[in-house]
């Protein structure tokens, strides 16, 4: 085979490795707290309401608030319905998540829900979220101009926690953090940090890595053949 021919498929066996790779950084298939924020900008636009802006510093907390509750789905709904102290938001949720306090910014309405068995973001919505009226008035409420949102339940089974958090912030200057992206913790998804979260909510561990690394293998493989062809190995 000739230098040219050996060059060219050298080249595209490190075109196919380089663009398997970015696949994975960039595109975001399974994460249920995205699907949800899509399903609220959905039910608002349709209800002449505006669509709100996905801010990973606000999903965050929303996951942190999540966790406030240490599992006691018992605490969330009903007469004995609590939750977390409005001081823990710059106290505990920011520093957690790495958003500069300085930018929080009013949160103008609150949706969460527990139940024992997870459902997708569809089901969740529809029937553990918006329960009635006033969980209505919440989601086309017109002060609010961004959304976080959040999931997350227990390793091998357990309560199912799902948090929609609303703000009246500034677009790109409220729940600012540090360095552009949110602390990524496990277990539980948030939205709007591009990661790819499986809808289980167990914690991030060699699963996850495998399932990310096992749809790479067919461009490794289609790498290697070609690599293997050019060099006569």
């Amino acid at each position: 085979m000739g230098a040219n021919s050996a060059w060219f498929l050298f080249l595209v066996a490190s075109v196919l490795i380089v663009s398997a790779s970015a696949g994975t950084q960039i595109k975001v298939t399974n994460n249920p707290a995205d699907k949800l924020v899509d399903i609220i900008n959905s039910n608002r636009t349709a209800h002449k309401a505006s669509s709100l802006y996905d801010n990973q510093g606000l999903a965050c907390i929303a996951l942190q608030y999540i966790k406030a509750y240490q599992g006691d789905c018992d605490a969330v709904g009903g007469s004995d319905a609590k939750k977390p102290p409005d001081s823990a938001f710059a106290e505990t949720f920011a520093p957690n998540c790495g958003v500069q306090t300085s930018t929080l910014a009013p949160i103008t309405g609150r949706l969460i829900g527990c139940q024992s068995k997870y459902v997708h973001a569809d089901e969740a919505f529809s029937k553990i979220l918006i329960e009635n009226s006033k969980a209505l008035d919440i989601l086309y409420n017109k002060n609010h101009t961004e959304v976080g949102a959040a999931v997350s339940g227990s390793d091998g089974g357990g309560s199912y926690f799902w948090c929609v958090l609303f703000s009246s912030g500034k677009t790109n200057s409220s729940f600012v953090t540090e360095g552009g992206e949110a602390k990524i913790t496990r277990p539980g998804c948030f939205s709007g940090a591009n990661d790819d979260c499986s809808e289980s909510n167990h914690p991030a561990s060699g699963a996850d890595d495998w399932s990310r690394s096992s749809r790479l293998w067919p461009f490794f493989t289609m790498a290697l053949i070609a690599m293997s062809y050019a060099f006569g190995l």
